[in-house]
């Protein structure tokens, strides 16, 4: 997917700068210069910054059989969206085996999903080979549709960023951590206690 520089649309106050970009599918992506940083270089990621407390786009992902998988599959149940850049990191790894243990401990209800751009089969092997059974593990290879909805495409790698979504039952954004150092953890903490007050 090739992206080119249109127009610049205003300077955020953390000091991303804001721009939007023309992409050869036709469509515009708003690019948000330095929104996080790899190991200290800033990135810029691709897509809209959404916000708490608004409903959160409908996107369409594939599971490890490319079969289709959207949020809506979800309507009504308390969603916690992990997005990692690549199961075959150490601390992607680590963040999904995380919240497949913690799983357990949440209401019954909840539904936790992982979502990266690694191939399905990659994602089927890191699985089997973890033991990462109890949560949704899912790939935005094909499409980028969430990735470019939800705002976390690491342009020029076609990479998620890091980050943590809670979509409440009635699919409104409700908690949002783009963690900024991307070779970082989340807060694994705050988003469990979120999910659980979302699943009240």
């Amino acid at each position: 997917m090739h992206y080119s520089l249109m127009i610049t649309i205003s300077l955020a106050a953390a000091g991303a700068l804001f721009v939007l970009a023309g992409c050869t599918d036709g469509g515009s992506y708003l690019e948000r210069i330095g929104a996080v940083t790899m190991k200290g270089d800033p990135l810029t990621l691709i897509g809209p910054d959404i916000q708490v407390g608004r409903s959160v786009p409908d996107f369409r992902v594939v599971d490890m059989s490319f079969a289709p998988v959207s949020l809506a599959d979800f309507a009504g149940k308390p969603v916690l969206i992990s997005a990692v850049p690549s199961l075959d990191t150490g601390i992607c790894s680590l963040q999904t085996k995380r919240f497949n243990e913690e799983i357990a401990k949440l209401p019954e209800d909840v539904v936790v999903l992982t979502i990266s751009t690694d191939l399905p089969f990659a994602q089927k092997r890191f699985c089997d080979a973890e033991k990462v059974g109890s949560i949704k593990v899912l790939s935005d290879c094909v499409h980028k549709d969430f990735a470019l909805k939800y705002g976390v495409l690491i342009k020029d790698m076609g990479l998620l960023t890091r980050a943590i979504f809670v979509i409440g039952k009635d699919s409104t954004l409700l908690y949002k951590e783009i963690v900024p150092e991307v070779a970082s953890h989340p807060d694994y903490d705050r988003a469990l206690a979120e999910i659980r007050k979302a699943a009240e």
